[in-house]
């Protein structure tokens, strides 16, 4: 595998077989290219595009989900079966080929790209992001499970190992405690709003709202209750719309789990020791001290 050289004449040389490292950020390589990353600098925002920004394994889906059903009636009443990959495309990986640019607006879009990366236009607060954060213990359940059925991550077999890396600062796309943390610093720059997955779950319906009036949406109670609703966990994994399950085979291998798998919080409990805890929060304590948010590590505790 080679690659050309950025802009800055920075060389870009694979990580791995699945990942490519771009200025610190690490990009799947069998979805997208230093090239195209490099062209999305300059991409053009409108002032009504909606960007959700996730580390990955952070409620993403969720959020996509939701974002559809708040713009799309035809989703809320199952009218048209269109899929999220075409209703909240990734930015950094068009895997169907799209012409963005073509797109009607509002344009939603996914990306798990650190704040640095996304379009310039974006850092001057032209269009709306979304940024959902979770716990990290159980961010990194999620992704360890999640990479023993899809065939673009190499496999974790062991969650020790998977955890060092985590730790360590070998998370990808980048470390969360980075991805997190640059985008709050860099908050200014953007027309953002901050959401807690844990908060989702707690109270579903006051996230719809609040993303609601974030974005100028005015929905009816009537349409609010259709949203929280049908955003729910069983029924998203229940619809082929929205599970991702809708990929193709050589994505994911789903005799082996699927894409939507639990959707809780404290799952980490179930997998972590006593002693790979306490070393999680030897390593993590001093930096989240560091973040202004309140994490929830079980729902039947205090935060």
């Amino acid at each position: 595998m080679e690659f050309q050289k950025t802009g800055e004449g920075q060389a870009i040389q694979p990580a791995s077989k699945y990942f490519f490292e771009y200025k610190g950020c690490y990009l799947s390589a069998e979805m997208t290219t230093p090239e195209y990353i490099d062209s999305l600098e300059n991409f053009e925002i409108r002032d009504d595009d909606v960007f959700l920004v996730t580390y990955p394994k952070s409620g993403t889906i969720w959020t996509q989900n939701i974002l559809s059903l708040i713009y799309h009636e035809g989703h809320r009443n199952e009218t048209e079966k269109i899929d999220l990959l075409d209703r909240v495309p990734w930015l950094e990986y068009n895997i169907r080929h799209m012409d963005y640019e073509r797109r009607p607006s509002p344009r939603l879009f996914a990306t798990h790209m650190p704040y640095y990366l996304v379009p310039k236009e974006l850092r001057n607060k032209r269009g709306k992001v979304i940024y959902v954060l979770r716990n990290p213990k159980d961010v990194l359940v999620s992704y360890y499970h999640f990479s023993k059925i899809s065939f673009i991550l190499e496999d974790e077999e062991d969650f020790g190992k998977c955890m060092e890396e985590f730790l360590t600062g070998k998370g990808k796309p980048c470390p969360w405690v980075d991805h997190v943390e640059g985008w709050y610093k860099h908050r200014d720059d953007f027309n953002i709003l901050f959401l807690m997955f844990e908060d989702m779950k707690r109270d579903l319906r006051s996230s719809v709202v609040k993303i609601c009036n974030f974005l100028g949406r005015r929905l009816t109670e009537g349409e609010i209750d259709d949203v929280v609703e049908k955003a729910t966990f069983n029924k998203m994994k229940a619809d082929p719309r929205a599970n991702y399950e809708f990929l193709n085979s050589d994505q994911l291998d789903l005799s082996k789990g699927h894409f939507l798998r639990k959707g809780t919080v404290g799952d980490w409990k179930n997998i972590m020791t006593v002693g790979q805890n306490e070393r999680f929060d030897s390593v993590f304590k001093e930096k989240m001290e560091k973040l202004p948010f309140k994490f929830c590590w079980d729902l039947n505790e205090k935060t």
